[in-house]
């Protein structure tokens, strides 16, 4: 993942938080050129228009999803380990980056989202269910319904937890994923 500065830092940050206040066509540049404490050419030096900020905002965040994802591929893990692994720290993380979830949320239903249908059967995730269904670990299920399923709980879980609805100690987030778990291994 590429190393960005902290003005592009605060700058992604006031966009999550003004975003996740304010919405998409509620939050103007000006807005977040105040909330990031930088002047607006320092936002005009990144970013050639607000559709593109949030379009960066988006593959920023993204790309820090899939270095999660990559790093727990890389460990010396069972299958199984590794999708409670994934789970596990895609839920973590969206619990210390509600503003993160909530923006995705808002974006992949946005004309923003130019490209609904690529997101589902790419990536590290598409090749590890490929890779499960292939050795045997879990069911002849298209990958993208396992992308469906496990994402699906993963940030309806997060979303649950975060406004407060459901309080869960580590053993019922455990639970969950085994539950999930059960209903997709071939064992």
């Amino acid at each position: 993942m590429e190393k960005i500065s902290d003005k592009k830092k605060a700058i992604f940050s006031s966009a999550l938080d003004l975003i996740k206040e304010h919405g998409f066509h509620g939050t103007p540049i000006s807005m977040v050129v105040k909330h990031a404490g930088v002047a607006a050419g320092t936002v005009y030096h990144y970013f050639d228009s607000k559709d593109e900020l949030i379009c960066e905002l988006y593959a920023y965040n993204r790309s820090r999803l899939i270095r999660i994802i990559e790093e727990v591929l890389a460990e010396n893990l069972s299958y199984k380990q590794k999708f409670f692994g994934i789970y596990i720290n895609l839920y973590d993380f969206y619990i210390d980056n509600t503003n993160v979830l909530i923006f995705f949320e808002q974006f992949v239903n946005s004309p923003y989202n130019l490209n609904k249908n690529y997101a589902h059967s790419q990536g590290q995730l598409s090749d590890f269910f490929r890779e499960g269904i292939e050795n045997g670990a879990i069911k002849t299920i298209r990958p993208e319904i396992l992308k469906v399923l496990t994402l699906g709980s993963i940030a309806t879980t997060a979303k649950l937890h975060i406004f407060g609805n459901l309080s869960l100690r580590e053993s019922e987030l455990k639970q969950i994923v085994e539950i999930l778990w059960d209903g997709i291994s071939s064992t």
